[in-house]
Parts: C-alpha cells; structure tokens; sequence
C-alpha cells in the first residue's frame, strides 16, 4: 500500500481545518498557503472531502471551508478511504471481494486479507484529535 500525494495532502488539508478552527469558514488561499499545495490541487482535495460529507462549505466573500464534525470524530482511516478508495496491501481482486479464478487455491491470500484488516484496524483506530495531541 501507498498512500498516494492526494491522500497524504487530505490528511494535512483535515489537520489544518482543525488547527485553525474558530468556528468561522477557512478560505482556500489560506489553507494552499500553509500547507503549500497548489490551488488547482487543493480545490480537488477538498471537492473530494466536501462531497464525502466530512465539510461545510460555504460560497462568496467570506466563503471556505470547516470540519463538520469534532476532531475525535474522524479518522485516518476514513479520510484515506474516500482520497484513496482502497488501502489494500495488494492489487488481489479478493481483498476487495471481488471473484479471482486462483481464489480458492491461493496460499498467500489469508496473509493479504489479514494485512488488510491489521492496516484498517490500525487507521480506523487514529482520529484527528489523536494527531493533533500527538497520541500516535
């Protein structure tokens, strides 16, 4: 598994709405400008974050953008999965359970399922707050 530019700029765009909550919208200018993301970049990063139900949004003067939800809710794991669709270990269409003709006579697949599981288990264990107060 790597986790791929998109996700790992999701994770930084997710922390800085969180350092920098104050209840009122964060413009995209600010947030490219700290975490040195180019605009065109970061309003893809965000689209994908906003339509997965993780922000609130807002248009105009003071338009941009805030967590929806309190730290403690969001994990790593989540935010991954939606930038990233899988976090699978492997390209094994079983993982995903999806059919594989090798499937039933394959010797590796348990040792990929249970990666898979360890590397979600893992993620889905660490949320925003935890990064935030370094409890990692």
């Amino acid at each position: 598994m790597i986790v791929s530019s998109k996700g790992r700029y999701a994770l930084r765009v997710m922390i800085d709405l969180a350092q920098h909550d104050n209840g009122e919208l964060i413009s995209l200018k600010d947030i490219a400008k700290r975490q040195e993301i180019s605009m065109k970049y970061l309003e893809i990063i965000v689209g994908i974050l906003n339509r997965g139900g993780m922000l609130i949004s807002g248009r105009g003067k003071k338009g941009g953008y805030r967590l929806k939800y309190r730290t403690e809710e969001y994990t790593v794991g989540s935010i991954l999965k939606l930038t990233e669709k899988t976090l699978a270990p492997v390209n094994c269409p079983e993982i995903g359970n999806a059919c594989c003709e090798r499937a039933e006579r394959c010797i590796t697949l348990p040792l990929w399922r249970k990666l898979d599981a360890m590397i979600e288990e893992y993620l889905d264990g660490i949320t925003l707050k935890d990064l935030l107060e370094g409890n990692v």
